[in-house]
């Protein structure tokens, strides 16, 4: 076989072993940068919801509430950052 094209075929392969490496590592950071501010931010409004509750007990019916529709709407972008990452993966 001609060395040119043996050559032209190594760096073709070599490049798409390159650009998949590429897609798992930016799918890996895609999650983990994205689920960095989630945990950050549930568990801020879950010291906030437990300290609200500790101080006036008897609000804790809609301390909860507020809580768990807060934590579902931080929960939200973690899984919009799974789903980038998914993306990353699979699509191209």
């Amino acid at each position: 076989m001609n060395p040119v094209l043996m050559s032209i075929m190594q760096q073709a392969a070599d490049n798409a072993d390159t650009v998949h490496a590429m897609k798992l590592l930016a799918a890996g950071l895609a999650i983990g940068i994205g689920g960095i501010g989630p945990g950050i931010g549930l568990g801020i409004g879950t010291m906030g919801a437990v300290q609200a509750i500790g101080r006036n007990p008897d609000a804790e019916g809609p301390v909860r509430t507020m809580a768990i529709l807060g934590l579902g709407f931080a929960e939200a972008v973690a899984i919009y950052a799974l789903v980038v990452a998914l993306v990353i993966i699979f699509v191209g």
